[in-house]
């Protein structure tokens, strides 16, 4: 911009020189008049009058052309500068208003403790004296005394010990046995309200989740969820995503880009893409149009099987553990229990605690390998490397939960590798069926697996 300025200040000049020479040209012939000069001649300007007139009309042409030349560069100039000065205006407005105001009151925080409002807190520096057990037992008698929710041991275990085993819980029976409330109860336990999110049979994608760019006004739409993911990034909460109902609209298309993500074994890879640019203004924790998807965030999905809803695909459920709720709890006189202030990362300290103190059996293994060849040989089904690192959090942290082992294979067994069985012809499922109890029972002992003894009898009773 500068050399367009310099370059119009040498043609005005240019263009003053010209017409101040036109002018002197014009002056003399205007004012000649000497009888001793030869006919059409001008003796001033030692140049016939004709090229004198024709010079002096060049001139002024040229003058006027630098003229208006000098002038168009000039507004051209000024509308550069206008448009850079209204983008620069633009730029400071951002797009992501709930988010900027995030980033603000983190900003404040991080001003009034003497910390960078990027720091999140870490890993705790001195013990805390709560064990699994406690923890969950204080989740049971919270629900119940504060809430009103009843649920039964087995169920707060499994419950926790799957927040271990997988970022994804997946909540499903009947309607009114308390699947929405759970996660929702955990959320207040942990004093961070759980975020519950109704799904729309038109979800397609993940802007049904994240929200959308709208060109009209220039702002990006943005839903609870981008709200509380952001959030999570700044503190160490636990956060607590709902989806509710979330088989009305299909989990492998609207949550794939997540279901991909929590895959990833390296957590500073799991960048959701929110944006498809970059602008200045955008919020301080995004890089490139996207964001972290922290480690202290997990979902729970609850989902109805009924002719509303649809097949949650086992792609999903592979990634998934799933709790089946299809009955309510008797109520029962609980404890005092108040909510806990237990961080995401002690949590994590307390899971891999139990992993440490109450590591898979080889007895176990042995049962698993056992029942999978089996499984594998007759009806076709088997369960890869991900159930097993699933099942290698899963069982201690089951048990730190107060359970035991055989009650935490029972529930794998059943929601991680008979529930395959779903999409098998049932003919073939239900010729199978004997066969399959008959080997569990060997493995395991006679009444050892009651989860997975209900299970095949809902397939021979053709209720699977």
């Amino acid at each position: 911009m500068k050399k367009a300025v310099i370059r119009s200040v040498i043609l005005v000049i240019a263009a003053m020189f010209v017409l101040a020479v036109g002018t002197l040209f014009c002056l003399s012939i205007a004012g000649h008049d000497n009888a001793s000069a030869p006919e059409g001649w001008n003796i001033t300007l030692m140049m016939p009058e004709n090229a004198a007139i024709v010079t002096a009309v060049i001139m002024i042409v040229l003058a006027a052309s630098s003229a208006l030349l000098a002038a168009v560069l000039l507004i051209s100039v000024i509308k550069i500068e206008l448009t850079a000065r209204a983008e620069k205006k633009e730029n400071r407005k951002t797009r992501f208003t709930r988010l900027a105001s995030i980033d603000r009151q983190e900003t404040e925080k991080g001003k009034e403790n003497g910390r960078s409002s990027k720091t999140r807190p870490g890993a705790p520096e001195t013990p805390f004296n709560i064990t699994m057990e406690e923890f969950t037992e204080g989740f049971r008698n919270f629900a119940a005394g504060q809430l009103g929710l009843f649920y039964d041991r087995s169920v707060i275990r499994t419950y926790v010990a799957a927040m271990a085993a997988s970022r994804l819980t997946i909540l499903q029976g009947i309607s009114g046995t308390g699947k929405t409330s759970l996660p929702y109860a955990f959320g207040k336990y942990v004093n961070n309200p759980a975020v519950v999110m109704p799904v729309q049979p038109s979800w397609k994608d993940r802007s049904d989740l994240l929200g959308y760019y709208n060109e009209f006004t220039d702002s990006y739409t943005e839903t609870e969820m981008l709200t509380q993911l952001y959030r999570a990034n700044y503190d160490g909460k636990i956060y607590v995503i709902v989806l509710d109902e979330m088989n009305i609209a299909r989990v492998e298309y609207y949550f794939a880009e997540f279901l991909s993500l929590l895959e990833l074994p390296d957590r500073t890879s799991r960048r959701i893409r929110v944006t498809s640019d970059s602008r200045p203004s955008d919020p301080e924790l995004f890089e490139g149009g996207t964001l972290l998807l922290p480690d202290n965030v997990w979902f729970a999905g609850t989902a109805n099987n009924d002719d509303s809803t649809l097949a949650i695909s086992d792609k999903v459920y592979d990634r998934a553990f799933v709790i089946d709720l299809n009955s309510r709890a008797n109520p029962f006189p609980a404890a005092s229990s108040g909510p806990s202030s237990i961080t995401a990362a002690e949590l994590q300290v307390l899971f891999e605690k139990a992993v440490a103190d109450y590591p898979l059996s080889e007895q176990l293994r042995d049962r698993l390998f056992a029942a999978d060849k089996y499984l594998s040989e007759r009806v076709g089904i088997s369960f890869g490397n991900r159930t097993m690192r699933q099942l290698e959090k899963f069982v201690p942290v089951y048990i730190a939960a107060g359970g035991d082992e055989d009650q935490a294979a029972d529930t794998v067994i059943c929601h991680k590798i008979l529930r395959k069985m779903e999409g098998l012809n049932p003919v073939i499922c239900r010729r199978e069926v004997e066969g399959i109890r008959i080997e569990l029972r060997t493995l395991f002992g006679p009444g050892k697996l009651p989860e997975c003894e209900a299970y095949l009898d809902r397939i021979i009773s053709g209720e699977r």
